[in-house]
């Protein structure tokens, strides 16, 4: 195991210099510090966690990582940091907020610090690259998100499969035949492990229920009024008649214009879910039926579940999936006859 020295040494400064960079006592320029950090992530040094836990004394600090991003959609992310901030803080705890996009890095920085007894991990990729940092690392880390590769990890998050299945799953009870999802932005099912989880969800409840089931975008990488016009048009013209939407609050406005241009009534002629949404799908016009995102509980079960790491008995690696809720404010209804239903 390297020991601070090494780290000194390979940076070019002194051991002192060192431990000012990681415990933030003094400050150290940006140059230094950066080959400080370049060095323990090298060396993969971790401080003596009896020193940093003297006594069993705590911090009550979490370090939560949240790395800001081009494609980084900031009301939703904001709500998350938000949540997590009331939760903390109804437990005596504050948040130390690391944004920096190379995200490893400051995540090992703080761990080696000593300064928090514990980090959340928000903004969570299909393969994060912080997954192999926290098998590493002698702090508790829980995340909130799912990645791939979650063996090991303690992690909570919404049934995004789950939700959409719901949504699916209402719009066939309903006798409709062909639905439709408005995702994300392209760059989202890259970048971001719910949205796959939640087009998984729709296309196998759609296909249990044997339906026909098309999928649109948003964006490429931010949600555009252009993009969300054209998919939904696409998605009427095929003869959808049950939309589901997993995007921003400005894309789903950008749906339900299109809707409203072509002369369709919701629910009369086209069903509308709103599924995953962080904000208030009551305040659209109309009102829709929803499954909300809602950060608030994701974020008290991670805070929870980051405390009860630091006792005796810690939990165990696991996956805790928050049950998706469903909210009518009638926006789905039956399929409407056509000429040829009516004949028969």
């Amino acid at each position: 195991m390297a020991k601070i020295d090494e780290v000194a040494k390979a940076a070019g400064v002194s051991i002192s210099t060192v431990s000012y960079a990681l415990s933030g006592k003094r400050p150290v320029s940006a140059e230094t510090r950066t080959r400080i950090e370049a060095a323990v992530l090298e060396l993969d040094y971790h401080p003596n966690a009896g020193a940093r836990m003297l006594a069993g004394s705590r911090t009550n600090i979490f370090a939560l990582t949240e790395p800001f991003r081009g494609d980084t959609h900031a009301p939703t992310h904001m709500s998350f940091v938000l949540a997590a901030s009331i939760a903390a803080r109804r437990n005596d705890y504050d948040l130390l907020l690391l944004t920096q996009e190379d995200s490893s890095r400051g995540m090992s920085r703080v761990a080696s610090s000593g300064l928090v007894d514990g980090i959340l991990v928000l903004d969570v990729a299909p393969a994060d690259e912080r997954v192999a940092l926290a098998r590493r690392i002698d702090i508790p880390t829980v995340f909130i998100g799912v990645p791939d590769d979650h063996e090991g990890l303690v992690c909570v998050d919404l049934d995004f499969e789950a939700a959409a299945a719901l949504a699916v799953q209402r719009l066939a009870d309903a006798g409709h035949r062909s639905v439709g999802l408005i995702g994300q932005p392209a760059i989202a099912y890259d970048n971001s492990n719910f949205p796959p989880r939640v087009r998984r969800g729709f296309d196998a409840q759609a296909d249990e229920c044997g339906l026909d089931a098309q999928f649109r975008t948003s964006g490429s990488v931010r949600p555009d009024a252009i993009t969300t016009r054209r998919g939904t048009a696409e998605l009427l013209d095929a003869g959808v008649t049950g939309l589901v939407v997993h995007a921003s609050e400005e894309a789903i406005r950008e749906v339900l214009a299109e809707v409203g241009e072509r002369g369709l009534s919701i629910p009369a002629d086209v069903s509308v879910i709103s599924v995953a949404s962080s904000f208030d799908a009551a305040s659209l016009a109309p009102p829709l039926d929803d499954i909300p995102l809602i950060p608030q509980r994701s974020c008290d079960v991670a805070v929870d579940l980051a405390l009860r790491a630091l006792e005796a008995n810690p939990p165990a690696p696991s996956v805790h999936l928050i049950a998706p809720e469903y909210h009518s404010r009638g926006s789905v209804g039956s399929v409407r006859e056509g000429p040829e239903d009516t004949a028969r």
